[in-house]
């Protein structure tokens, strides 16, 4: 189970005598903890943890730096947040986790008037910790074990849909908690399609497989894309895969604390458009990944601002010819230490089924 990062808000209050969380997502960041409902609420030298009875025994038992309190009829959420934020004059909340009408709804429920503060926990999400990009490591090694399995299986005549099944069986028997998001497996043409869905495609002799998927483990994202070829490949498919290599090794090595996103992704779309291809790149080189698969900061064209140290991104150029074919090759980096760590292992070459 991944760890609190109680402490790490604290630190980052400022002016803020408390910051109310209400999204389930920064909730478990905050406290380590899985949860569907609830709130938690972080003051400058205490913490709490909201939840009801269908979670409250398990919270105890796993939570360190918060008290755990419980919901009942007597004493709804508002009620016991107001309590807690009685009297502190200066509360945050997460503008980009409420709507509106719920920004407003909760404000008049508790009687407090909430400041803007979505950029601490932004601020920190943006950096993983030791101790999370453990967990996404665990969670990389049985995503490459379902692949190296599935590899084993993928042949001409099994549909996407099979092949993403086994991809899901497999991720969940070797230890996944869930699905990153809906894998995504397509053949033949539909490999122009960077977001493709899996269907009743039939996998043929001289196909491109793409396959684009991940697991969850300890609440934390892993997220990989292999195209490989069944039976033969064309020199042209040759050509281009060895063409989105170069790429992406370009952006890997590009990538560094301190380095603007655009810059990593234009060491890897400058080998695109050289080689003529520019136009069938469309996407950014890459996305930050944690306990959401996408998350900010990004490795594309709009961000011109430093990468912080310890952001864990994904490295994922692709070229998608329309009707024809496409290849993505992606691993996910972890910047540290003045470089780019690659926690992916399983092998990118071209893989000749």
């Amino acid at each position: 189970m991944s760890t609190s990062h109680i402490p790490q808000i604290q630190a980052k209050l400022g002016a803020l005598d408390a910051l109310l969380l209400t999204d389930p997502i920064t909730i478990r960041y905050a406290s380590g903890f899985p949860i569907m409902d609830g709130a938690a609420v972080v003051a400058k030298d205490a913490a709490w943890f909201i939840t009801d009875s269908r979670y409250v025994e398990a919270a105890q038992a796993a939570i360190r730096d918060m008290e755990v309190l419980c919901v009942s009829r007597e004493k709804p959420l508002n009620a016991l947040l107001q309590e807690l934020l009685a009297e502190k004059a200066a509360v945050g909340a997460e503008e980009n986790r409420m709507t509106h009408a719920e920004w407003q709804d909760r404000q008049n429920a508790l009687g407090v008037e909430f400041r803007p503060a979505a950029g601490i926990i932004a601020e920190l999400r943006a950096s993983k910790d030791a101790a999370e990009l453990e967990d996404m490591i665990a969670a990389q090694r049985i995503a490459e074990k379902a692949l190296d399995e599935v590899l084993g299986l993928l042949r001409p005549g099994l549909t996407e849909k099979q092949v993403a099944a086994e991809l899901v069986y497999r991720m969940y028997k070797y230890g996944g908690e869930a699905n990153s998001f809906d894998p995504i497996v397509v053949t033949g043409a539909k490999t122009s399609m960077p977001h493709g869905v899996p269907g009743d495609k039939i996998i043929a002799e001289g196909d491109f497989v793409t396959m684009d998927f991940g697991t969850m483990f300890g609440g934390y994202c892993s997220d990989m894309t292999r195209t490989v070829a069944v039976g033969h490949a064309t020199q042209e498919m040759k050509d281009i895969y060895a063409i989105v290599l170069e790429a992406q090794l370009a952006g890997i090595a590009a990538a560094k604390p301190g380095v603007p996103g655009r810059d990593i992704d234009g060491a890897a779309r400058k080998v695109i458009e050289k080689a003529g291809y520019g136009a069938y790149f469309g996407h950014g080189f890459g996305h930050s990944l944690g306990l959401e698969i996408h998350e900010s900061p990004n490795a594309n064209p709009a961000n011109d601002k430093p990468m912080p140290e310890g952001a864990a991104i994904s490295a994922e150029p692709g070229i998608y010819i329309p009707g024809r074919f496409g290849i993505r090759i992606e691993d996910v980096m972890w910047l540290h230490d003045g470089g780019a760590q690659v926690i992916t292992k399983a092998p990118k070459n071209l893989i000749i089924l």
